[in-house]
């Protein structure tokens, strides 16, 4: 991948001097510094720097889960800055994937529960049957009338993307995905994730502390105290 490529796609997400404090009073941190960030459509981007660099907070602002104190945020095309909180749960639903290390799946709810759910809450009339089909991509069609305490981590995981990825989003975040996962069964999920991400030519923002991970992606983000350090292409052919 080189730089005129990257740089000839039209952004899908478009950080511009974003500032993010969290907390109060005297515990209260300034965490993302002026941050400005521009991810071409179709990219894959991994997110990498020490522990406390802002790389979780950078994507919760990515993904419409923080607002920032100042600064512009648009996400495929639209200005999450100016959407009230019930249009950003809507526009989140429609076009924004997140993958978390720790699963987030609902553990009253099927694995096939879990995936058709946000889709029949978004309005879509095939709800079931896109869960049937995404679990199937993941390997889980054997697998849907269990609940998440009858899955694997892995396949909890994978329930858990297959959940991501079902409505087709623009966009696709993943926070340490196999935080929580032995190194083959993160392997499989990362092959997935890539998969999903290459076949759909859907956006792909990845944190991970695993330098051989990033270099699997496009470019290369470094973040360091809540500001970019680099944003290069850094990552292999």
């Amino acid at each position: 991948m080189n730089d005129t490529s990257i740089a000839e796609r039209r952004p899908a997400i478009a950080l511009d001097g974003v500032n993010l404090s969290l907390g109060r009073g005297a515990a209260r941190v300034h965490i993302l510094k002026n941050l400005s960030l521009h991810i071409g459509s179709g990219e894959a981007i991994g997110l990498v720097g020490p522990s406390g660099s802002g790389k979780s907070t950078l994507l919760m602002v990515m993904a419409g889960l923080e607002r920032p104190d100042t600064g512009a945020v648009a996400i495929a095309g639209a200005d999450l800055v100016g959407l009230d909180e019930d249009a950003l749960a809507r526009f989140r639903g429609r076009n924004i994937g997140i993958v978390f290390q720790s699963f987030h799946l609902i553990p009253t709810m099927t694995a096939l529960e879990n995936v058709a759910v946000p889709l029949e809450l978004a309005g879509n009339p095939d709800a079931f049957r896109l869960a049937r089909e995404e679990l199937a991509k993941v390997g889980l069609a054997e697998r849907l009338d269990h609940y998440p305490a009858q899955l694997s981590g892995g396949e909890q995981q994978r329930v858990a993307l297959a959940r991501a990825l079902a409505p087709n989003p623009a966009i696709l975040v993943a926070d340490e995905p196999t935080g929580n996962l032995d190194e083959a069964t993160g392997k499989q999920v990362i092959d997935l994730l890539f998969a999903g991400h290459v076949e759909r030519g859907t956006t792909l923002v990845l944190v991970t502390h695993d330098g051989a991970l990033a270099q699997r992606c496009d470019r290369i983000v470094r973040l360091r105290s809540g500001r970019i350090e680099t944003a290069a292409v850094e990552a292999q052919p």
